[in-house]
Order: structure tokens, then C-alpha cells, then sequence
């Protein structure tokens, strides 16, 4: 194993701390517990919006902390979901007299300690309500779920609803908004090759050279069937139509198209597959009217990308124009 570490261990710490120090006018890190906050609180009388989940997808979630996005962010170890005790001192810091959204990932140790966090919060006085993100069409139920995963879609949700609560919404509209986001959203994504947890030691599956993993999670954790290695327009035809077909928009609808590298695929070729995706959703008479393109959604290092298409109506267009400022999405 090569990594750029001191001490696998120490890993998220040594990355926190890296975060604090090159972003201290957007983001405070607190420890014992440890989560991320937005530099000065969330604005008095805003809905917080706080996410979490296991470390080494970042820049998912610690990344979209800031203004118009995420109020606090709370990172587990890698691979792992965050304590409920994490969680819970996030919802009680995110909380500026408006209530607080949770935006969950719909892994079942992510979705349990938030449950609990919840409840801890609630009883300390924090109006809290939550949103599940299910966007992932490869699997229905996996080793992680009961369910469909979580994955690259969720940067759309957390988008939405961090511009809703930066409008002045009330809880009951941020959950509202983030509630159709998660129904009009859907991923599915591709391994390339395998990633290495620190911890560990050594890849996370064996995929030989040859072959690709189609509807991979962002765990690494098994999808729909291996097939040989095609190329861009191979792998981007068979992530859209399965996308499409079951997202079904309506000819001439309008969608953001966002194609998420995973860790270790170039920017070149997430572009190339960029291309190819557009060709393959404008074909079926959807116009692609916003895009991303970009590694936010990752897997460590793995080699892959997935691809994601959510529905967009005036409202949901104008949340993901509106203004955001956090390490990872500025505009």
C-alpha cells in the first residue's frame, strides 16, 4: 500500500486538521466529538442542514460546509458511520432557532445513529427532522442496506436544501424541498478497479484488469454484474438507460446531468464520459440544462465514475443556481 500518510490510523484526524487550517473562514473543526461546523454558526433564524457519513468520500460531506450548503458535517471513520454522539452535538451546533434538517444516506449504520442522534437532540429542545437519500438504481437491497444506497446524488439534496434554509424557508419547506430532490434524483455507477482502506492494507475487492464492476456503491461493495471493459460510450449507454429507465422523465423535460468520479479516474475522461452521457440522455428527447462534472462523490481512490440525473422544475433550478461558497462547490 502507497498512501500519503503518517499513520493510517490517524487518517481523518490528520485530514480534518488539514481542512481547518486552509479553510478557517469557512469551517471550524470540533473534537471530543468530532464534527464540522460552518465558520460562525448558522445564521439566527435559518434552518441548519447537517449530513454525515463514514470518511473517504470526500469531498462528500466535511467539503460542502459552508454558506448555502451544509451548516455541520459529521465524519466517521473511513468506511464507517459516524457515532450517534457525533451526530447529535452537530444537530444541538447546527441549531440557530429554526430547527435542523438531517440529510441521511441510506446505509444502515448512517441511518440508525442518526435515528438516535435525533431523539437525543429532540430531548435536548432541537426540532429536528430528517430526509432519507435512496438515489442508487443498481441494487433494491444490498449487504449495506434495506433499500437502495445513498450515493452521488445526495450533493444534489444537500444543494437544495442548503439553499432553501439560506432563503429563510422554514423547516417544514427545507425538508419539503429536500423530500422531492431525493424523488427526483436517481445514480448508478462503475468500478474500474478497487480502492485501498487505510486500515486495511490492500484492495477492497479483486476485479481483474479486463473487467468492469457495473452499479457499485461508493464502498466498493458489490452491484449488478461484472462485464468485460468497454469503453466511454459503452459504460455511460448502460449507466444512463438504467438511470432513465427508471427515473422515466418526460420528453422534454429539463435535468441537471452530473457525472462524479470516484477517487482516481482523470478529469479527461470523467469529461469524455461526460460527453457521451449527454449524447445518450438528449436522445431521449430530456434536455440537459445544468451539469457537474467532477470527483464529490468518491470512493478513496478507486477508478470509476457514476452518473446521475435529477428532474428539474423552475423551483429545484433556481435552488441549485443560488449562490454557495465551501471548499469543494463555489459559485
Amino acid at each position: 500500500m502507497k498512501k500519503l500518510l503518517d499513520d493510517p490510523a490517524e487518517a481523518v484526524t490528520d485530514a480534518l486538521q488539514g481542512l481547518a487550517a486552509a479553510h478557517p473562514d469557512l469551517l471550524t473543526v470540533h473534537h471530543e466529538p468530532t464534527y464540522v461546523q460552518r465558520a460562525g454558526g448558522t445564521p439566527p433564524g435559518h434552518v441548519g442542514v447537517v449530513s454525515g457519513g463514514g470518511s473517504g468520500h470526500e469531498p462528500l460531506h466535511t467539503g460542502f460546509v459552508g454558506s448555502g450548503m451544509l451548516d455541520a458535517a459529521v465524519p466517521g471513520a473511513v468506511f464507517t458511520s459516524p457515532t450517534a454522539d457525533q451526530v447529535a452535538a452537530a444537530l444541538k451546533a447546527a441549531d440557530g432557532g429554526a430547527g435542523v434538517l438531517a440529510i441521511v444516506k441510506n446505509y444502515t449504520g448512517d441511518v440508525l445513529n442518526f435515528e438516535t442522534a435525533v431523539e437525543l437532540a429532540q430531548l435536548d429542545g432541537v426540532e429536528v427532522a430528517s430526509v432519507l437519500v435512496n438515489d442508487d438504481v443498481a441494487v433494491e437491497d444490498s449487504m449495506y442496506t434495506a433499500g437502495r444506497r445513498g450515493v452521488a446524488g445526495t450533493l444534489f439534496v444537500e444543494k437544495v436544501a442548503g439553499a432553501a434554509a439560506a432563503r429563510g424557508d422554514s423547516l417544514e419547506a427545507v425538508a419539503g424541498l429536500a423530500r422531492r430532490a431525493v424523488g427526483r434524483v436517481r445514480t448508478m455507477g462503475v468500478a474500474l478497479s478497487a480502492c485501498t482502506v487505510p486500515h486495511v492494507g490492500r484492495p477492497s475487492f479483486d476485479l481483474p484488469d479486463d473487467e468492469v464492476e457495473i452499479g457499485i456503491g461508493i464502498h466498493g461493495e458489490p452491484g449488478r454484474h461484472r462485464i468485460p471493459a468497454g469503453g466511454a460510450r459503452d459504460i455511460a449507454t448502460r449507466l444512463v438507460d438504467a438511470v432513465l429507465d427508471d427515473l422515466a422523465p418526460a420528453g422534454g423535460e429539463q435535468v441537471l446531468l452530473f457525472v462524479n468520479g470516484m477517487g482516481g479516474t482523470p478529469l479527461s475522461e470523467l469529461y469524455g464520459t461526460y460527453a457521451r452521457a449527454r449524447e445518450v440522455v438528449e436522445a431521449r428527447g430530456v434536455r440537459v440544462v445544468r451539469s457537474l462534472v467532477g470527483s464529490y462523490v468518491t470512493s478513496l481512490e478507486m477508478q470509476g465514475a457514476s452518473v446521475t440525473v435529477a428532474v428539474l422544475d423552475d423551483e429545484l433550478t433556481a435552488l441549485w443556481d443560488a449562490p454557495v461558497r465551501t471548499p469543494a462547490l463555489t459559485w
